[in-house]
């Protein structure tokens, strides 16, 4: 079966460049601690996640035939570099292998899911015929969550068996556009697209926003935008005043003509993947649009990188563990979210991937692992940098065909 088959051209374009240049060809610079992490314990509070009236999804807890008591056994599928290892061992998974002593189930962890659309197209033969993917835990971004919740392809998490996640969920993480009340999934780890500059190369200069990386003649020629369109032409709109949750299609076109205009007097360098990396670190790029967690891994080698939380606000999103539909073991999916909303857990997977944590109480975990990280903003964010997160919205197939093709125009893909 061809991966793109049935798909419109520009949709089937944007997954390949989202394979080759965007976020699914990530090589991420994984700088451990782990020499400092400490012991810690873990402190319940009595709360709940509210139910959302009528909102569609797939089985519900019980609904399909839980294996999880006679079969110790857990599928686990994630993007690559997404967990915390062993610095000596990179075979081991310190805080998997404890969850491994402490439940005795034996966790089959897979890095498999390369590109959200990718994966998709692996297991939607399955999940289409009613089939078990053969996973019981999937960690993808939130509009493809929200797109197997919407299909029904989802199942229904029983908040019985996830005391942790319930009560240590961020408050702000409870309210999601593509599942409300947080019935069919929880954060793995929080996303931020904002901008970033190197101080040595602006010569002191600070770049706290698009309209400076668009307008600015002293950068001219050394800034870099994204390949990833929701970001991009989110943050874009963002900046000329435009709410990226509720956007139409001249709101869209305005942010391809402004970015268009930048590319016409040549302002921009370049369109990139996670390959800007490189070129922030060593000026050659003086800046950018960046994915918070990349600039938490150069600051710990670079003093020059530095990055601006935008006035009129940053993308936000999550990636999302859910539970496929007739998965056979939601009993021990369910036992493992709910092990990595422990706090001490928590901090430790932060620790190392370097994206913002979802978990209340981790924060202070961390600063038993590395106080300066406990104190990133990118990791913890504060009050004010919250506020300013915003989604991009949901997209129709018909909609998101149209804006691809008009993004691929614009970068030239």
């Amino acid at each position: 079966m061809d991966l793109y088959e049935g798909m419109p051209e520009p949709v089937a374009k944007a997954w390949e460049r989202g394979l080759t240049s965007g976020r699914a060809a990530m090589s991420r610079r994984r700088l451990l601690r782990a020499a400092s992490l400490a012991a810690g314990g873990t402190a319940l509070a009595a709360c709940g996640i509210p139910p959302a009236a009528g909102s569609k999804g797939g089985d519900g807890p019980g609904d399909t035939p839980d294996h999880s008591r006679e079969e110790k056994v857990l599928n686990f599928a994630n993007w690559p570099l997404y967990i915390d290892v062993d610095p000596k061992n990179k075979k081991k998974r310190p805080t998997l292998d404890r969850f491994e002593r402490e439940s005795g189930v034996k966790v089959k962890y897979v890095e498999d899911v390369n590109d959200n659309n990718e994966f998709y197209g692996k297991i939607k033969p399955q999940l289409a015929a009613g089939q078990d993917t053969g996973r019981d835990l999937v960690c993808l971004s939130d509009w493809m969550a929200g797109r197997m919740i919407r299909q029904g392809w989802a199942q229904r998490l029983d908040p019985a068996r996830l005391p942790h996640a319930v009560t240590n969920l961020e408050d702000r993480f409870r309210a999601a556009a593509h599942d409300p009340g947080r019935q069919f999934s929880y954060p793995w780890a929080g996303t931020a697209c904002i901008v970033a500059y190197n101080k040595k190369a602006t010569k002191g200069e600070k770049v706290t926003s698009v309209t400076q990386l668009l307008e600015d003649e002293s950068l001219k020629g050394r800034v870099s935008m994204l390949t990833e369109m929701t970001d991009t032409i989110g943050l874009t709109m963002l900046d000329m005043g435009v709410n990226s949750e509720r956007f139409d299609e001249d709101d869209f076109n305005a942010a391809i003509a402004r970015i268009q205009k930048a590319v016409d007097r040549k302002q921009l360098r370049r369109f990139s993947g996670n390959d800007y990396m490189d070129e922030l670190d060593s000026g050659d790029i003086a800046a950018c649009v960046a994915w918070a967690g990349d600039i938490v891994q150069l600051q710990l080698d670079n003093p020059d990188v530095e990055f601006a939380v935008p006035e009129r606000g940053y993308l936000f999103g999550t990636d999302d563990l859910l539970v496929p539909a007739k998965a056979r073991h939601q009993s021990n999916a369910e036992a493992l979210i709910d092990f990595y909303y422990r706090p001490k857990e928590a901090a430790e997977l932060a620790a190392w991937v370097n994206y913002i944590c979802p978990v209340s109480g981790a924060k202070a975990e961390m600063e038993k692992i590395d106080k300066e990280l406990a104190d990133d903003k990118l990791l913890f964010p504060d009050a004010r940098m919250i506020s300013k997160g915003k989604n991009f919205r949901p997209m129709s197939a018909k909609e998101e065909a149209a804006y691809e093709e008009k993004f691929a125009k614009l970068i030239g893909a």
